[in-house]
């Protein structure tokens, strides 16, 4: 089967994978489309460190090939969207409802792939970047057989990364106002999360300008094209004067990280969703925080995705959720070459890898 493989030098489409059948507790997924994050692209320059030679992708979707034992909630034929988070369902952090924090769902990756005898890693416990996977059953969430394949992939990462880091890391209020930093993939989610919440101001900042109206039509109020001003944050503050109640950081830059603080009303929340170097180290002013402000980790989405992605799913047929207008381009696996420059460079939303 194929499926686009990196090897610690170079990202390669090959089509001799394997994969084997799902065990007790797993499903194994027929792949429709997956979408291609800045997340593959970190494991392939490096910025996210990961043992090689691995299967990559990890914001897929696809049908329901074949359920192991204990196996309830999916069978063959239905349609799933696939989140990363391979979460034990019995830890302290799961029975609080914290899966993200699950210890055995970070850094255990296993190695279902073979290829010419070698076993391959795969990518996020998912490895969507691949005809067949094989994932924990927590991971398959059933969605509704309408929603196309290219959009519902975007549920298992960027939508839960984005809207969830809105809705369940800062809790953005009615009537609140909203900086986000980086209007890429994530970006754009966090926008339209905010707006779902309900926030009264969305200030979208990017230093690309074309980015401008697909921000707005995602929710942004205002937008700021940081290649054309001085200071952003003087230009946040001259749209909100006394700061903003929640600013995202969506690029994974330090310097943009004392942005996003530096420009917080009180009691406001600088929320860090972007993904610098595992040593990336980030400076503030101290006396600063000391009016109720607070600097927020968030790993995806603080999502609970059985839960998440349902919801999404329906807010995206009541037409409250944008996943069609994400889509920018859709590839075939393979032109992932194509599809991997045209992410790295900005040109699209959201790139889709399609089988």
């Amino acid at each position: 089967m194929r499926g686009v493989i990196f090897d610690g030098e170079q990202p390669r489409v090959v089509d001799d994978l394997a994969v084997r059948r799902p065990g007790p507790g797993e499903v194994g997924v027929r792949i429709q489309a997956a979408g291609l994050c800045h997340s593959d692209l970190s494991v392939i320059d490096g910025t996210i460190p990961f043992p090689v030679p691995v299967v990559l992708g990890h914001e897929g979707a696809g049908v329901v090939e074949a359920v192991g034992a204990g196996v309830g909630h999916v069978a063959p034929g239905d349609h799933v969207a696939l989140s990363t988070l391979a979460n034990c369902g019995t830890c302290a952090e799961c029975d609080r409802g914290r899966p993200t924090m699950c210890r055995r769902a970070i850094g255990r990756p296993e190695r279902p792939f073979a290829r010419g005898g070698e076993e391959l890693y795969n990518f996020a416990a998912n490895s969507a970047f691949a005809e067949r996977t094989v994932v924990k059953a927590v991971q398959a969430v059933p969605i509704p057989d309408d929603i196309p394949f290219t959009s519902a992939a975007l549920l298992g990462c960027g939508v839960l990364t984005g809207v969830g880091a809105v809705l369940n890391r800062a809790k953005v209020g009615h009537g609140d106002s909203v900086v986000v930093i980086g209007t890429g993939g994530v970006g754009l989610n966090v926008i339209q999360g905010a707006r779902i919440a309900g926030a009264r101001r969305i200030v979208a900042i990017d230093a690309n300008p074309v980015k401008a109206a697909v921000a707005r039509q995602f929710g942004a109020t205002d937008f700021i094209d940081a290649s054309q001003v001085a200071d952003p944050v003087e230009a946040v503050r001259a749209l909100l004067p006394n700061g903003a109640d929640h600013a995202f950081e969506c690029v994974g830059h330090v310097r943009l990280v004392r942005q996003a603080i530096d420009l917080l009303d009180r009691h406001g929340q600088a929320v860090l969703l972007g993904m610098p170097p595992a040593d990336a180290e980030a400076s503030f002013r101290v006396s600063a925080m000391y009016l109720d402000k607070s600097i927020l980790g968030c790993r995806y989405g603080s999502s609970r995705p059985q839960r998440d992605i349902a919801l999404y799913a329906e807010l995206y047929r009541q037409r409250r959720l944008l996943l069609d207008e994400l889509v920018t381009k859709t590839y075939p696996i393979e032109d992932f070459a194509k599809a991997a420059d045209d992410t790295h460079h900005g040109r699209v939303a959201r790139g889709v890898l399609t089988f």
